[in-house]
């Protein structure tokens, strides 16, 4: 090693003319690779980031903050981060966040409208360049202030009141269809649905997935199969269920459990078909399998962060409502024919 590289390694901050020098480039190659953007090979990003780890350079952020107007930080706000879901679309998120040099602050509301409220205005009074929520109910007009300074917004999972924003979504409606069309393939016709209250956002559009699918089979709908209490399911009239969620597709598979294990005469189980919306931990491994509608909530991240960049760093446009697919897995538990 030379000595000029030696007096860089003692300077106290490297710059990025140091990292240039020490890589063989062009200072606005190291510019593009510390920044994220296009245009330099591969085989030169790895020179320079080589460059940047054996200097131990490290951004000027209050320089960039000064150039650009910009933090590089974003917030993250739902119910509750430390879900499975959320904590997956957060990951998502931060991914992307990384690969860009921005920083994710995060913060639960328990869907407390006043508390999702106090969390956004303060991570916009901390000067965050950009908001992903997971929306409470409400018609967040608090934030149409914070949009119109510029403050870059998107929703996840399901769409705010807010008219004109970005919202990335799992295409419930579309996954509740295809989950009833595939217990009518199996020879059901008294099927359920267990979705808890019709005001959310998913119970709403998985309702209407329902009743699409029960309607192309030409099939009543009863109101009483879809007003469904779980620990009455085993005694019902249906032969199949749709659960809206995890914790109802859990409630279901123990009234059904518990019903089996109370009965005493032979012969007198009644196996209930379930499928689930929404995958969980150990879904593949009890017996049967549960069968579940899986969507990717970390792909929902992913995109969610990528438009949140883009519209960050200035692409225009009307608002973007993106549905990413969901997809059947069949396991076990809702394939086979009805049990009277």
């Amino acid at each position: 090693m030379n000595n000029q590289v030696h007096a860089v390694r003692g300077m106290a901050r490297p710059t990025m003319k140091d990292v240039a020098f020490r890589a063989g480039v062009a200072l606005k190659t190291v510019s593009r690779v510390v920044n994220g953007e296009p245009g330099v090979t591969p085989e030169t990003t790895k020179r320079v980031r080589g460059a940047i780890e054996d200097l131990g350079f490290r951004r000027n952020e209050s320089a960039r903050l000064l150039r650009t107007g910009r933090t590089a930080t974003l917030g993250f706000i739902a119910d509750n981060c430390g879900d499975p879901d959320y904590a997956a679309v957060c990951r998502g998120v931060e991914e992307v966040a990384r690969d860009h040099g921005f920083l994710v602050f995060t913060g639960s509301t328990d869907g407390d409208p006043d508390r999702e409220e106090s969390l956004a205005l303060a991570l916009c009074a901390r000067r965050v360049d950009g908001l992903i929520l997971a929306p409470a109910p409400g018609d967040h007009a608090y934030l149409a202030p914070e949009i119109e300074a510029g403050v870059a917004t998107v929703f996840v999972l399901r769409p705010p009141e807010l008219a004109g924003r970005d919202v990335v979504l799992a295409d419930e409606r579309g996954g509740a269809k295809a989950a009833v069309a595939h217990l009518i393939a199996q020879g059901h016709r008294r099927i359920g649905f267990l979705g808890g209250d019709l005001s959310g956002y998913r119970s709403r559009q998985l309702m209407s997935g329902y009743a699409e699918a029960m309607a192309a089979g030409g099939l009543p709908a009863d109101p009483a199969w879809t007003t469904l209490a779980p620990q009455r399911l085993a005694d019902s009239a249906v032969t199949a269920v749709l659960c809206g969620s995890r914790e109802h597709t859990l409630r279901a598979l123990r009234a059904i459990a518990a019903a089996g294990h109370t009965r005493t005469a032979p012969g007198r189980t009644r196996r209930v078909a379930v499928v689930g919306f929404g995958d969980f931990e150990l879904a593949d491994l009890v017996s049967p399998g549960v069968t579940v509608v899986s969507y990717d909530p970390a792909a929902i991240g992913r995109t969610a962060g990528e438009l949140l960049i883009r519209r960050i760093t200035g692409e225009d446009g009307p608002a973007r409502r993106v549905e990413l697919p969901t997809r059947l897995i069949p396991r076990g538990s809702a394939e086979f024919p009805p049990q009277e």
